[in-house]
């Protein structure tokens, strides 16, 4: 304790994961070393952080972490409360607790501390598209001149079929399992079925066709063949994320209005049953999901930015009943995770776990159940761009929509 403090590693001149794409590879990966070291590391003794005993991480009542060594070194036999070296507010010694996200994450790297860098799959120079949890990549779809910034990707239930909205002259593209396009439809135009900017898309259990329309506010339904069945205008500010139930409603978000609806309609005969408002004062909500086994919503809300920040985003998690039952914005997120996380899709997998992309890292991560939520799980940390879009089909592939490269990425069990 009487060793003079040094600057944390972060804060000498390292620059985040997210500051700028004009760095080597080799200087990416010595910031992510630095960040993983930064992290694990007792800020007063500088030793690194273990499960068990003197080197085990605590978190005092204002929020700062020290080992319980130096907790017990701070408040001596005569010192009956210590005095946080950071923030110097009081505290008792049995005012502390376990930092759990520490924990948690030096049990995800294990006993051999194989570091951050290993957990993640990331070792150093591996093949793009490798997925630890043992994902690999099966197939890859697009490109560009098939696809034209991508916005949003949805497979049918029951055929497997991929339906993905880009910004081509068609704007909604139909894939068959095996990857080949199927046919192309959504005119961009200014009829009334035309699409003219295309935010998300979802399929419904009957093969529907549903898309967010952002140019004219509205939501267009279409069979799979690209008729145009339906076109939902109900006032709505910004129609963004989409998806459908087990049931064939569509839950959508209004991203300018801040709400969450519910759209009940018989699509054959091309009629609205129910338009309903099911959230309220939301913030910038985009990508939903919705647990095909309970129901759970899920809703990715992008926060203002403050000052000179860039802004963040907030994973919101709702029952069937739309009661409130988990919430946990970037910097939360960051106590599971030690890189900025900025979430752009979210899904549920078929045992009902949160799976979200992440742009920062550029990777696709599990953030557990509701009930657990959350954890930190990576399924996939290389070989994507800026994924914007997450599905899963029937027989359980992920599918990454990667809107840096104009793609669709089906990743499967090895």
């Amino acid at each position: 304790l009487g060793r003079v403090q040094r600057p944390p590693r972060w804060a000498r001149g390292i620059r985040g994961r997210c500051g700028g794409s004009d760095r080597s590879p080799q200087a990416g990966m010595a910031a992510e070393d630095e960040a993983e070291l930064s992290l694990l590391e007792c800020r007063v003794c500088f030793e690194p952080y273990g499960p068990d005993g003197q080197r085990r991480p605590l978190n005092l009542p204002c929020g700062h972490v020290l080992c319980r060594g130096c907790v017990g070194a701070l408040a001596a036999a005569e010192r009956q409360r210590l005095e946080c070296p950071f923030c110097r507010r009081l505290c008792g010694p049995a005012e502390t607790s376990d930092c759990l996200p520490l924990l948690q994450l030096l049990e995800l790297l294990g006993p051999a501390g194989g570091g951050l860098a290993s957990a993640l799959g990331r070792s150093g120079g591996g093949a793009a598209g490798a997925a630890p949890a043992g994902l690999g990549l099966r197939l890859c779809l697009g490109g560009w001149g098939s696809l034209v910034n991508p916005t949003g990707v949805a497979a049918c239930p029951g055929s497997g079929r991929l339906a993905v909205a880009h910004d081509g002259k068609k704007r909604i593209h139909v894939f068959g399992p095996s990857g080949f396009c199927l046919r192309r439809f959504g005119e961009r135009g200014d009829a009334s079925n035309d699409i003219k900017y295309p935010l998300d898309v979802t399929v419904t259990s009957d093969g529907h066709v549903v898309v967010t329309d952002g140019g004219d506010c509205s939501v267009k339904a279409f069979s799979f063949e690209g008729r145009g069945v339906l076109a939902v205008r109900e006032g709505f500010c910004l129609p963004w994320g989409l998806d459908a139930t087990l049931k064939s409603e569509v839950i959508m978000t209004d991203s300018e209005a801040g709400a969450l609806y519910r759209l009940a309609a018989d699509f054959q005969k091309g009629e609205l049953k129910k338009c309903q408002m099911i959230r309220s004062q939301l913030v910038s909500p985009r990508a939903v999901a919705v647990c095909q086994t309970s129901g759970a919503v899920v809703v990715i809300e992008h926060l203002k930015a403050r000052g000179l920040s860039k802004g963040s985003t907030r994973v919101t998690i709702f029952s069937a009943a739309m009661d409130l039952i988990g919430q946990m914005d970037s910097f939360g997120l960051n106590l599971v995770f030690p890189s900025r996380i900025y979430a752009t899709a979210v899904a549920f997998d078929k045992e009902g776990r949160v799976i979200v992309t992440d742009v920062c890292s550029q990777a696709v991560i599990c953030l557990g159940k509701p009930e657990e939520f959350p954890i930190f799980n990576p399924l996939i940390s290389h070989g994507l761009s800026y994924p914007v879009g997450l599905t899963y089909t029937a027989n359980n592939s992920l599918v990454v929509l990667d809107s840096g490269d104009h793609s669709v990425k089906v990743y499967s069990s090895s």
